[in-house]
């Protein structure tokens, strides 16, 4: 791949909070890799001048489900359990159908694509036919993600439901073919969550994640609910991390937990010793009645945080509109904790949806030298043009009144990505 520049207004952030900003500005693309961001350029490679536009690095949902997509905007009146039992288990058991996994799974693609989502942790289903077929249609569209196998042997329909023994042997044959199969898309070991996994199951995917170093995914605390039936199940662990955390699931590798809205003050120690990834996804929050995550608290603490749209908890895939959604709550957080937790501010959310769910991926989500070049193209005329913005008004108008007819252009480590069929 030949060096080669992008011509823009350039924003991006390398710490919380903090955004670096270079207008009519360029940014160096050598090999996949950012080689650095500059005011002028005198080197003689190929410029792409994409005029006024914005250039910015493209989102990261840590958390989504594919096999929900075509339930987007269904159950959402209903709290996560019976929201489970009546809409999303009926779904996902329809994905041993392979044609029917190949229709949605294309449709998700197409939707990430469209609303500039490069980079995702996602939640397949049981079937292991499926879940292949769903990393390999990520990988012919040029996205990158981590795909996890769902792990379910208890507590489910009979109609989706597994042993414990097909349980780690698919995901096991799953890791041993794909780990080193794709460059972008890899395997993410995925309990769904501990009401649906017995101990023992937890323990043999812990053993898996250790031997072959593969990372981890999976819902911590997100309902009173399904806490409630967690203790029951497990009377003699103190909390709900801590039964991760003894099956080695919770940060022996890199580990995503979503959602983590009632978490406890112990919980919050083990995750900030284990830097275990927090998947803020306020959109199901809301829509489940679960209640809203304490992501200041996190962050104060170092814990990483990254946001998740939970398709299809979450209504929608953008992840512009869960940025907008994590600020409103955020807003409320503070006032429900006297204002003890300040709200969450427009440039902390743009970096939590870019380089802090892409630091999950490694060297992603930002536009400093050496990380993977991920970008999106903002052509925002049609939303500033009655009056003049800065380029931090232009970012935050695109963020809260802009949409996919914006993006004119998406880029995945170094390379332009045009639809997936």
């Amino acid at each position: 791949m030949q060096d080669f520049a992008l011509k823009g207004n350039i924003i991006y952030s390398k710490s919380l909070g903090q955004y670096e900003i270079v207008s009519n500005g360029y940014v160096v693309v050598s090999s996949n890799k950012v080689k650095g961001v500059y005011h002028e350029l005198n080197l003689p490679i190929k410029i792409i001048d994409y005029g006024n536009a914005l250039i910015i690095p493209s989102f990261v949902d840590l958390h989504v489900h594919a096999p929900q997509y075509a339930n987007m905007g269904l159950g959402l009146d209903k709290e996560l359990m019976p929201w489970l039992k009546t809409y999303t288990f009926p779904e996902e058991a329809k994905f041993k159908d392979l044609d029917y996994a190949k229709k949605v799974y294309k449709a998700f693609i197409k939707a990430l694509w469209k609303c500039g989502t490069t980079r995702a942790c996602v939640f397949g289903t049981i079937h292991k036919d499926a879940t292949v077929l769903l990393m390999d249609l990520l990988t012919q569209s040029g996205l990158g993600a981590y795909v996890g196998k769902v792990n379910m042997n208890r507590n489910s329909p009979d109609y989706l439901i597994e042993s414990t023994e097909n349980s780690i042997q698919y995901t096991k044959e799953i890791i041993e073919k794909y780990d080193n199969q794709y460059e972008l898309v890899k395997p993410i070991i995925t309990p769904r969550f501990i009401p649906t996994c017995s101990f023992d199951l937890l323990e043999r995917l812990g053993k898996l994640a250790k031997k072959y170093h593969v990372p981890v995914q999976s819902h911590l605390s997100e309902n009173y609910g399904e806490i409630n039936i967690v203790k029951t199940l497990h009377p003699n662990f103190k909390n709900y991390a801590s039964i991760y955390d003894k099956a080695g699931l919770f940060g022996e590798e890199k580990t995503i937990m979503a959602h983590c809205v009632l978490v406890t003050d112990e919980e919050i120690d083990l995750m900030d010793k284990k830097k275990v990834f927090v998947a803020h996804s306020p959109s199901s929050n809301c829509n489940l009645a679960s209640g809203i995550a304490p992501i200041r608290k996190f962050l104060s603490r170092g814990i990483p945080v990254g946001l998740g749209s939970d398709v299809s908890g979450g209504h929608r895939l953008s992840m512009t509109d869960v940025m907008v959604n994590a600020a409103q709550v955020s807003n409320l957080k503070w006032l429900e904790t006297n204002h003890n937790l300040k709200p969450l501010n427009t440039a902390e959310l743009f970096y939590l949806a870019t380089k802090g769910g892409g630091s999950f991926f490694g060297k992603v989500g930002s536009f400093e030298e050496g990380y993977e070049f991920d970008a999106l193209v903002i052509d925002d005329y049609s939303l500033h043009h009655l009056k003049p913005l800065s380029l931090e008004e232009r970012l935050q108008k695109f963020i809260y009144t802009g949409d996919d007819r914006n993006i004119i252009a998406r880029y995945v480590a170094g390379k332009k990505l045009e639809e997936p069929k």
